[in-house]
């Protein structure tokens, strides 16, 4: 049994990951910033805990990820203000993983997307310029901070049935279901030879278990 931390626990994505491991024997702590999304929580049957990510210093997250074996960062700002994504999606973040490891929580998990990097390419007058830098200089610093990271990089997100099939050498364009995307959180949560890789995927043919281990 591990002890999990999602952070961002009422999102799409969060929302089918608690389930996958609360069914697996895991022990799920779910934070969320608005209370009234409690009994939702409840539900996937992850213990809910109301915080709010954007506004704890380093002090305040180290205490909330402690005595946990993992954390899954699955917030996000959600297209709101350039300001707000950069202190969701690129500062909490980065506190987060700073809070992991001064607390001694080795395993990090980053639900990122295809084409996250540095060199992203995004214009700047794009709505979208604010997320992919945000995302991109939290994808460094937590390949840098000294944690056992994975960062996930699926392509656009859909609501369709999970398939339970990947592809990660060639996505394509990476068009995959949230639900999918939470199985693959939840397999590389139990491979260790996703360790210090960035895995970039969409849906394909290949089952995630094997799609996402180590070659």
């Amino acid at each position: 049994m591990s002890r999990v931390l999602i952070i961002g626990g009422h999102g799409k994505i969060a929302l089918r990951l608690a389930p996958l491991l609360v069914e697996r024997g895991d022990d799920v702590t779910s934070v969320f910033r608005n209370a009234d999304h409690q009994a939702e929580v409840a539900a996937t049957g992850a213990t809910p805990l109301v915080a709010d990510v954007e506004n704890l210093d380093i002090a305040g997250l180290t205490e909330l990820v402690r005595g946990h074996d993992a954390v899954v960062w699955s917030a996000g700002a959600g297209g709101g203000s350039q300001a707000r994504t950069y202190a969701v999606d690129r500062d909490a973040a980065i506190r987060s993983m700073d809070a992991a490891k001064a607390a001694g929580v080795a395993r990090y998990v980053m639900v990122s997307y295809l084409g996250a990097r540095l060199d992203h390419g995004v214009p700047e007058d794009n709505s979208f310029f604010a997320y992919a830098e945000a995302k991109a200089a939290a994808d460094e610093h937590l390949r840098a901070v000294g944690l056992d990271y994975t960062i996930l990089a699926p392509g656009p997100l859909t609501l369709d049935e999970p398939t339970g099939l990947i592809e990660v050498a060639e996505p394509g364009d990476g068009r995959v279901s949230r639900a999918d995307v939470a199985a693959v959180a939840a397999a590389v949560l139990a491979d260790d030879s996703t360790i210090g890789r960035t895995i970039e995927f969409g849906n394909g043919t290949t089952p995630i278990a094997d799609a996402v281990a180590a070659r």
